[in-house]
């Protein structure tokens, strides 16, 4: 994958560098310096992105979640083994 793709990838998919960064787990810097091309672009790399691009991407996926916990603490364990008031 060379620089221009990588950048043509994230534009394409709506990802700014720093939440590509966040995504992969690695420093905007980095996601920065692969696309000016100061840093080699990991050959796996293609792999992950079309992962990303098939399930929608991480972020989203953590958001729900993120989303469910917030609902959990608010309103108390939920769900099998929760105990009920009365």
């Amino acid at each position: 994958m060379t620089p221009e793709e990588l950048k043509a990838w994230r534009k394409k998919n709506g990802y700014s560098q720093g939440k590509l960064a966040k995504v992969l787990g690695v420093i905007s810097l980095t996601v920065s310096r692969w696309e000016r091309g100061v840093r080699e672009i990991p050959s796996f790399l293609h792999l992950t992105l079309e992962c990303l691009e098939k399930k929608g991407g991480e972020l989203k996926a953590k958001g729900k979640k993120k989303e469910k916990e917030r609902k959990v603490r608010k309103h108390g364990r939920q769900g099998k083994g929760a105990s009920k008031r009365l």
